[in-house]
């Protein structure tokens, strides 16, 4: 049976859709983006600190859902420009040890809020 997962602590969704669900053992998180929890605004300077925001809001939804990024299993990141993809790296390896999750990073045309970076997540949780 599938369960929403919502965390106060990460921006609410701009759409139709769920910060996350959670099925079996499995939590799906959906794309996010770096939007600041208190104000739902975009506020990042630069391609690491939105890459840092989205990585915090991603945490809270994990710890929602009693898991943590030790959990996460695939993730798959959007970029606005391919050339983010040193900066993103730099920012995204803070949060993980080896074995590293699966992962894709895909260049595409826009993104919502005409942001610079989206990633999306799949771990395990208790």
């Amino acid at each position: 049976m599938k369960k929403e997962i919502y965390s106060n602590k990460a921006p609410k969704p701009i759409g139709p859709y769920s910060q996350a669900i959670k099925i079996n053992n499995l939590i799906f998180i959906s794309g996010q983006i770096g939007l600041d929890n208190e104000s739902s605004e975009f506020i990042a300077k630069n391609i690491e600190e939105e890459t840092r925001i989205i990585m915090h809001n991603i945490k809270n939804i994990l710890e929602e859902a009693n898991s943590n990024f030790d959990d996460v299993v695939k993730t798959s990141i959007f970029l606005s420009k391919i050339t983010f993809f040193e900066e993103v790296n730099k920012e995204y390896k803070k949060y993980f040890n080896k074995p590293y999750p699966a992962r894709e990073t895909i260049e595409v045309s826009s993104l919502p809020k005409n942001v610079n970076v989206e990633i999306s997540m799949i771990a395990n949780c208790k």
